[in-house]
This record gives C-alpha cells, sequence and structure tokens, in this order.
C-alpha cells in the first residue's frame, strides 16, 4: 500500500495529530492511527511524535499503512441476521447484547466472530480486530450496520460517513416527558474529565456533533423518541439525551438506575441508508423494533410500570 504524504492547511494549525489524520484519513478508525502514530508509521516532516503532537502551517505529514496483518480472529458458527448481502457489502440485524468486534478479554462471540464464519472476503483497512466494520453500535444497542467486503467498499461507505449523506435512525424510549415534540441537540461530545471510560457534552477535545429527535408517543414517566443521527460519536444519542434530562431506559451508563426491565439501553437502530460503492444507488434497509422493546411499549401504554 503506498503511503501517503500530506501538508498541513494554516486553518489545520494546533489541531492534534490523531485528530487531524482521522479527518485526512476517513478508511481508518481513530484507535488505528493513534496506534501507527506510536509505532513511527506516521512521520511529521521525517519525525516520529507523540499523539498529542499538536500540528503546524506546513507540516509535512507521511502516512505509512502496512498491509493488513493475517487475521487470527476465530471464526465462529453464529447466528446473523442478514439484511441484505452482495459481493461489496452486507447490512446486519446486530441483537442486543452482542459486541460487534474483539477487543483484549473477549475474542470470541462477536459479529466479526459470526461474520468470518459466515464468509471470508471482508476488508482488512481496519485491522485484524475489526475486518469490514465501518462503523460500529454498542453492545447493549440492537440494529442495523453495515459492513465492507472490500477496501473499495469500506473507502466508499466511510467517507459517506464523514460527508453525512447516511441515513442513520433510532428509537429509543427515555426517561421523562420530552416538552417539545421534535427538536435538535448541537452540543460537542469528547471523553468525560472524571471518567474516561464515559462520553460526555464538553469543549475540552470534543468533535462536533449533532442529533435531532421527535417525539412518537409519551406515557406517564417515560417518553418513545426517534433519532437521526447527522454526527456518528460515541454513545452520541445516549450521551445528548442524558444532557437534556432525558436518559435512555435501562442505560447502565448514563441513565439512572430505576428503571425500566431491560437489558442495556432501550435504543435500535432502524434504518440506514447509503449510496452503494459500485452501483451508486441509494439503499434504504429498515429492522422492526426488537421484542424486548415491543414488550416495554406494550407495558408502558397499559401502565404496568408504576
Amino acid at each position: 500500500m503506498p503511503d501517503i504524504v500530506k501538508k498541513v492547511e494554516a486553518s489545520d494549525e494546533g489541531k492534534r495529530i490523531d485528530s487531524w489524520t482521522s479527518e485526512q484519513i476517513t478508511s481508518e478508525s481513530r484507535n488505528r492511527l493513534q496506534q501507527l502514530i506510536k509505532d513511527g508509521n506516521i512521520l511529521v516532516n521525517g519525525s516520529a511524535v507523540k499523539t498529542s503532537y499538536r500540528m503546524k502551517e506546513d507540516d509535512e505529514v507521511l502516512v505509512h499503512l502496512p498491509e493488513p496483518e493475517p487475521l487470527d480472529v476465530e471464526p465462529e458458527d453464529l447466528p446473523l441476521d442478514i439484511v441484505y448481502e452482495d459481493s461489496s457489502v452486507i447490512v446486519i440485524n446486530k441483537p442486543r447484547g452482542m459486541v460487534v468486534h474483539p477487543a483484549p478479554g473477549h475474542l470470541k462471540g462477536t459479529l466479526v466472530n459470526a461474520l468470518l464464519g459466515h464468509c471470508h472476503d471482508l476488508s482488512g483497512i481496519n485491522g485484524i480486530m475489526r475486518p469490514g466494520i465501518v462503523h460500529r453500535i454498542d453492545k447493549e444497542t440492537s440494529g442495523l450496520l453495515m459492513v465492507a467486503k472490500t477496501d473499495e467498499a469500506h473507502h466508499s461507505l466511510a467517507a459517506q460517513l464523514k460527508d453525512k449523506t447516511t441515513q442513520r435512525l433510532y428509537l429509543a424510549i427515555v426517561h421523562g416527558i420530552l416538552p417539545h415534540d421534535e427538536g435538535t441537540i448541537n452540543a460537542p461530545i469528547g471523553r468525560a474529565d472524571k471518567d474516561r471510560k464515559k462520553m460526555a457534552v464538553t469543549e475540552k477535545n470534543s468533535k462536533h456533533a449533532v442529533t435531532h429527535f421527535k417525539v412518537l408517543e409519551r406515557f406517564s414517566r417515560y417518553t418513545y423518541v426517534a433519532c437521526r443521527l447527522e454526527t456518528g460519536r460515541t454513545h452520541q444519542i445516549r450521551v445528548h439525551m442524558a444532557y437534556i434530562g432525558h436518559p435512555l431506559a435501562g442505560d447502565p451508563k448514563y441513565g439512572p438506575r430505576k428503571t425500566l426491565p431491560i437489558q442495556g439501553q432501550a435504543l435500535h437502530a432502524a434504518e440506514l441508508g447509503f449510496t452503494h460503492p459500485v452501483t451508486h444507488q441509494f439503499m434504504l434497509f429498515q429492522a422492526p423494533l426488537p421484542r424486548d422493546m415491543e414488550q416495554l411499549l406494550d407495558g408502558l401504554r397499559t401502565d404496568v410500570f408504576k
């Protein structure tokens, strides 16, 4: 894979190198780019730098992307709800409770293990632990996500995510009664200062984040909403809804302990739309609400949950 050489513009001066490279090279995850910086595969003016390095105008950045390593994640024969598949992409309806990709200490039972058991032609752009994974949804979130089979498809889908041309609609049950029928939450998201495993609305080392919401149904103490993502930050809907005082029901990280009986947050990726990397046709997919959320809504409608 040829090296990439880029020059820093004046408008990018002061940005961290890991942030800047993630904007420039959309095919790679920020975590992988940070590792490439640490390994000396990304050089500034010919020298290795730390991930906290601040860019200067006219800096020359060389990015070396090593060839994908042989995959050592074990394929597994696990059930997959395949909504669509061709030679370039797969669209999966992920069940609640399934992790998307392996991580240290959690190498089996993931969506990637299942995908490798189903097919062997996944893109290698995101490395050995995340083959084919263009974006992800949390373990305890159900619903649709797209997977790239080829590097060409991966580049195309990643670029669409960056350009905000994909369509992603989530359904959620949140605490409290939302007073407005619809609205937009425009608040930057970054790592929380007190707990680095959590995200938060913050101006410090954060990224632009926008969520549009629409009320679908109101109950005595909860609201059923549709959330459309304009950006795709980690835990975005969970953080934004908690920020406005309406955390997701069942959310173990951002919600109250007293909540509805569901394993994880009541959040479902119900719609996913993108332009096909090869045919260039726009494709829109839908996944029905999972049974656990249907049962919660039935209980809320009959006022079972006092």
